[in-house]
């Protein structure tokens, strides 16, 4: 891909790859001096992200283009601990108005899947080592997302930015939560929708990935598109379901069982709870029904 154009000539032209960016901020480091190697860095960056030309909206610049890791709730991150964590790297662009949070696959390529967080509805957003915490609050009630595994060359940056160029404000509550965004028409959808009020686009279901999960062999990962995962779990259940239907042949001519054999029915009711979870945990993303959606923004 090549990039467009200066314009104009002789200076550095507002956009790369289309995107409207700010080139002081996004190539210098966290005491605003140009480093080249952050130019070459966020350059590979943003070809990732160069579907966002559709989603920006005016006056809208990237300052600033990370990786790391989806916010995952207690549950499906302690059911597959770092297998899981795998599943849910991401991309994190700040801008001057919010963060956009892309879910993406292992190489970081986008999944039609992408979710805002507006500063002006974050009580307060802080890096914590590693880990970038967001705070809302509405209604009196505060609530929390972290997003870990921040790539460690923008964790100063990040914080510098914090400080000097993110404008909080904490009062718009109906912003007050990471909210997904239509991949077709880029419009903000209601928590738990299954298609767009707008473009009508439909979304994977909830029930649909508990019932595959529970009745198909790796069901729920095939149907929320994690192959290799859904590949894994059925090899898993099957060669489970086999040493249980050996057990129920042995009990049948009354031979004896070593207890430890029958460990493998808890395992294999762990498996199906696991992806009942990790599937319903993918859902919340808006995977569209259909592949390779098309942005139609007005």
């Amino acid at each position: 891909m090549t990039e467009a154009a200066f314009s104009p000539v002789g200076f550095l032209g507002p956009r790369i790859f289309g995107l409207p960016v700010n080139r002081e901020i996004l190539f210098a480091n966290h005491k605003d001096i140009y480093k080249k190697r952050i130019e070459k860095r966020q350059r590979k960056l943003i070809v990732k992200v160069s579907f966002l030309k559709s989603f920006l909206k005016k006056g809208e610049q990237i300052l600033l283009i990370t990786t790391g890791y989806s916010p995952l709730n207690s549950v499906a991150q302690y059911l597959t601990g770092f297998v899981f964590v795998y599943l849910k790297r991401s991309l994190i662009v700040f801008t001057n108005y919010r963060i956009l949070h892309i879910p993406t696959t292992a190489d970081y390529d986008y999944k039609d899947s992408i979710a805002q967080v507006a500063y002006a509805g974050c009580h307060s957003i802080d890096m914590k080592g590693g880990t970038l915490v967001v705070q809302y609050e509405r209604g009196g009630m505060k609530k929390k997302e972290k997003f870990t595994a921040i790539a460690g060359t923008e964790r100063r940056k990040i914080r510098a930015l914090l400080k000097k160029k993110i404008p909080l404000s904490g009062t718009k509550s109906q912003l007050a939560a990471r909210i997904h965004l239509c991949p077709r028409c880029t419009r903000m959808l209601a928590k738990g929708s299954k298609k767009c009020d707008k473009c009508q686009l439909q979304f994977k279901r909830k029930l649909v990935a508990a019932i595959m999960s529970i009745f198909i062999p790796g069901g729920g990962y095939f149907y929320i598109r994690q192959y290799l995962l859904g590949v894994l779990n059925a090899l898993s259940e099957i060669a489970l379901l086999v040493f249980v239907g050996y057990l129920v042949n042995e009990l049948r001519h009354q031979a004896p069982v070593q207890p430890l054999h029958l460990t493998v029915i808890p395992v294999f009711l762990y498996l199906k709870l696991a992806a009942v979870i990790h599937s319903g945990h993918f859902v919340n993303e808006f995977i569209p029904r259909g592949k390779k959606v098309q942005v139609r923004k007005a």
